[in-house]
């Protein structure tokens, strides 16, 4: 994604709309909902990394339909109403003042999308968002994220999340913009990350608003949790994990669904998950295989290796080792 260059530019040409959306965010199908004269449409884009934002105007009726994402997705309407349906769910209304957004699964439309709608379109990479989120609580989190439809952008932390992205906006057609600069870029994107993690609704909002990391937790699940990320690939079992931190195995599965969220060993397969990633997408030049990395994080069984991996992750481990 940061091969592709930002983008300033108008059209009255459905087909090149359609091929320009397609480009910087997902394959779609549009149809016009009346007839027009004349025209115009305007994308401003700025694709940096895990992180695609547009200011983005149609100029007519149009109805869209994507099928299923594959990233998370929020629209802001800066004026005019975007009307949109995803997977099973009802008909929304998006005006000014709030945010709609979509997961990366089920089938998405855009029912309507208003000659006078212009709006701010922010695509998340998927990944990124969950490991910031996973970065956020110090703990690994089921996935995909669950988030609500929308969220108010009107005061709070939405409002600030909002102007942060329109800011970021004007970066379109720039392309020594900050947000792709080499020191600050990353910074503004994790805030990106972040401020979406606090102003929208999903399972782990209370718990990052209570911002009770796990050094907060008991000293028994402190131990263990560094003595994993100490030695991942030590074959810990759950008594040599409540050994370490002094208690019954019992008492120390209880600290971890309290504090952790997952059990002593679903934490480990995270831990060991996360630097086998990492490890994969920085070893596609070195060789390296990916059963000599899977083994040297602790994994033994192939098979569950990889089925782990794909859920995790939602690719094959291979495929992450060609980048």
């Amino acid at each position: 994604m940061g091969a592709v260059r930002a983008l300033k530019m108008t059209t009255s040409d459905l087909d090149q709309a359609g091929a320009i959306l397609g480009r910087h965010f997902y394959a779609n199908d549009i149809d016009p909902l009346a007839p027009a004269g004349r025209w115009e449409a305007r994308f401003d884009v700025t694709p940096a990394e895990s992180v695609v934002i547009g200011d983005l105007r149609f100029g007519r009726d149009v109805r869209i339909a994507f099928g299923d994402l594959g990233a998370y997705h929020v629209d802001v309407p800066l004026s005019g109403e975007l009307l949109w349906r995803q997977g099973d769910g009802g008909l929304r209304t998006t005006g000014r003042g709030s945010a709609a957004v979509f997961q990366p699964e089920g089938a998405t439309v855009l029912e309507r999308w208003n000659a006078d709608c212009r709006l701010l379109a922010v695509k998340i990479d998927r990944v990124a968002l969950e490991d910031q989120l996973s970065r956020m609580l110090d703990a690994p989190v089921p996935r995909p994220l669950r988030f609500g439809p929308g969220f108010d952008v009107g005061s709070g932390p939405g409002s600030t999340w909002a102007r942060l992205i329109r800011l970021l906006a004007t970066d379109a057609g720039q392309q020594a913009g900050l947000i792709r600069h080499p020191l600050l870029g990353r910074s503004l994107r994790e805030s990106v990350l972040t401020g979406l993690l606090l102003a929208a609704d999903h399972p782990y909002r209370d718990r990052l608003d209570d911002r009770r990391p796990v050094l907060a937790a008991p000293r028994a699940v402190r131990r263990a949790v560094e003595a994993m990320r100490d030695d991942p690939a030590r074959p810990f079992t759950l008594s040599d994990l409540a050994d370490i931190g002094g208690v019954g195995e019992r008492s120390l599965q209880y600290g971890f669904r309290r504090y952790v969220g997952v059990t002593p060993m679903a934490y480990l397969r995270k831990v060991r998950l996360r630097l086998v990633h990492e490890e994969l997408r920085a070893s596609g030049a070195s060789g390296a295989t990916v059963t000599e990395i899977a083994y040297r994080n602790g994994f033994v069984h192939l098979g569950r290796f990889a089925a782990a991996y794909r859920a995790e992750y939602g690719v094959p481990p291979s495929h992450t080792l060609r980048g």
